[in-house]
């Protein structure tokens, strides 16, 4: 079997070949998603003229390390009005790097009790809008998948602001997927696998009826005696029989997703099983995607009749050329590397080549190696300018500069 996505003791034991280039896998265009109810409904911007892509063999980039020294660093995150770099470790830390690269002793925060496993603990960690609150998930010793929220003072979480917003039971240690982010609107966004252990053999990735396999959108004020309420434009809200959180689905372990700062369209690393990893695109303000897991793996069918109105990703990475776990990343929209505006950077756990790639209308339209490579890569940031790090699990945190 094998453990599909990323990080602590024994991250990935699939065989990581590298070196060949990413082949560009083009899809047919991405049908209208304007699905019949019991798929999805999307809003469609009016057209506007679209500025030229951004040329790919103009883009010369290499890393600079900010920090070394972590301990199984898996997410980083950043407070507005902050400088300061916040890096989550897998065993349970917040901590905090400063503007020059100094980690503090001190951590902002340690959860706990965690469960070990390699897809397991401290997964994910974002702020509220403001920053006055810390959002975490992480797995317990049950393997149950909880997220929390605490009260910021200063740069410490307070322990006993705790509130625990979700549990999510889980039947397996694996597919937690473990992304936590605060979305343009102020929501907060959470990722879920399809809870393993693999071929997804409870059929969770096709039913609504579960938040595993899943991304879900939820207000995390509380509401009366609720510890969150559910936007009323979510897309399922007043369906029965539909978990209302749900914002996507069909995903078998979103292990990374993020929003475009400039556009607000959304890019989803999902991981594949054997054979393919993906990534998924939708457009700002599109919702109630399926994505199509378990019957489909990237661009292939997998198990049983592809249900109406699924979208295939906008690109897939063969295990054939030594992929193994997507690792989704970021549209770059940052200053420093003026080339790389507009280009989106994600990368492989096992191949450890960072890739970018460009999409015009929904559509692939160009993909190539950047050059810069990073053993065990866990995770992706972006800071408050728009700059790009990539994670090591071996405890460093590079920026991608210009070179």
């Amino acid at each position: 079997m094998r453990r599909s996505w990323i990080v602590a003791g024994a991250l990935l034991l699939a065989a990581c070949a590298g070196g060949s280039s990413d082949k560009l896998v083009s899809p047919p265009p991405i049908p209208p998603t304007s699905p019949a109810p019991s798929t999805s409904t999307k809003t469609t911007p009016p057209p506007t003229r679209q500025p030229a892509p951004p040329d790919l063999a103009r883009v010369r980039v290499t890393l600079t390390s900010v920090v070394s020294g972590l301990d199984s660093p898996i997410a980083l995150a950043w407070r507005v009005h902050d400088t300061n770099m916040f890096v989550a470790e897998q065993s349970g830390r917040v901590r905090i790097v400063d503007a020059n690269g100094r980690l503090s002793s001190t951590p902002v925060l340690t959860v706990g009790p965690l469960s070990r496993g390699n897809e397991e603990g401290l997964l994910g960690i974002t702020f509220s809008p403001d920053g006055s609150k810390l959002y975490v998930d992480y797995t317990d010793p049950n393997d149950d998948t909880h997220v929390d929220e605490y009260t910021m003072r200063g740069e410490v979480a307070v322990a006993s602001t705790r509130r625990q917003l979700l549990v999510v039971p889980q039947p397996n240690s694996n597919h937690k997927g473990g992304e936590v982010i605060t979305g343009p609107d102020g929501m907060l966004y959470i990722g879920l696998g399809d809870g393993g252990s693999e071929d997804d053999p409870n059929n969770f990735g096709q039913n609504l009826g579960t938040l595993l396999s899943k991304i879900l959108r939820i207000n995390p004020v509380a509401s009366g005696s609720a510890p969150y309420s559910v936007p009323a434009d979510d897309p399922f809200v007043g369906r029965g029989g539909v978990r209302p959180e749900t914002w996507m689905w069909g995903l078998r372990n979103p292990w990374r997703f993020s929003f475009d700062r400039k556009t607000g369209d959304v890019w989803i690393g999902d991981v594949g099983q054997n054979k393919y990893e993906e990534v998924d695109f939708a457009r700002a303000g599109e919702k109630g995607i399926n994505f199509g897991w378990s019957a489909r793996e990237g661009f292939h069918a997998f198990r049983g009749a592809t249900p109406n109105g699924v979208r295939d990703p906008v690109l897939e990475t063969r295990h054939s050329d030594g992929n193994c776990a997507v690792v989704g990343g970021y549209v770059y929209r940052g200053r420093a590397i003026p080339a790389l505006n507009g280009v989106y950077v994600f990368g492989d756990d096992c191949r450890q080549n960072l890739v970018g790639a460009v999409a015009s209308n929904g559509r692939l339209i160009a993909q190539r190696d950047l050059g810069p490579v990073v053993s065990q890569l866990t995770t992706f940031g972006e800071d408050l300018d728009g700059e790009i790090y990539a994670v090591a699990r071996g405890g460093t945190v590079f920026r991608l500069t210009a070179r």
